[in-house]
């Protein structure tokens, strides 16, 4: 099936492009939610996560202690590695495995880090970048995640440029602070150019 990849930094707009993407019947493969489930409860990931790092990291519920993995690996790279290392395979297979299963017109594979991660561009057609200012990005996620700039700006350093970004992409998406009728019609616009590329083609 024609695959889209969807990108973004964070604070971008990338889930509320994808929702608006799936208003037009198209299945998206999210990557963040993959995820959220492979490290929640009784999650695949989770017994190799506490015997890499320690129960210290598993909540009460058996998920991942968000929160202390976040200060582990912000503090440490070799930390960040060996996590990785565990949750990036089971992303992979996972999302691989939704996106064959798919059903619709084409599938949007969601991937925050697709520009920052090898192997991802062989597996979709286009890459489709959700772009904005990084001042714009910045106050996002402050109002959101009630970070400081600093971690904002620490979080940011870890991603692509914005410049690496758009470099990567097939389609741009521009998301500022502007009305959502103007956000609907450039996703409605890229949903029909979709339409027309994954359409099968007699030769």
């Amino acid at each position: 099936m024609f695959a889209v990849g969807l990108t973004g930094g964070i604070g971008s707009g990338k889930s509320t492009v994808a929702e608006v993407f799936s208003k037009h019947g198209v299945p998206i493969v999210d990557t963040d939610v993959i995820a959220h489930r492979i490290t929640g409860p009784q999650g695949q990931a989770m017994p190799l996560i506490s015997a890499e790092f320690g129960q210290q990291f598993v909540a009460p519920d058996g998920s991942l202690d968000r929160a202390a993995m976040r200060a582990r690996v912000f503090s440490n790279e070799a930390a960040r590695q060996r996590l990785e290392a565990i949750t990036h395979p089971l992303i992979r297979a996972e999302a691989e495995r939704e996106q064959h299963a798919a059903y619709g017109p084409y599938v949007i594979v969601a991937v925050p880090l697709l520009v920052e991660s090898g192997g991802w561009r062989e597996r979709v057609n286009r890459i489709l970048v959700v772009d904005c200012a990084t001042e714009t990005q910045i106050l996002r996620v402050q109002r959101r995640n009630a970070f400081t700039r600093n971690q904002v700006l620490a979080i940011m350093a870890r991603q692509a440029s914005r410049a690496e970004r758009l470099q990567a992409a097939d389609d741009v998406i521009l998301n500022e602070d502007e009305n959502h009728a103007t956000l609907d019609a450039r996703i409605h616009a890229l949903h029909q150019r979709y339409l027309l590329l994954a359409k099968p083609r007699a030769f």
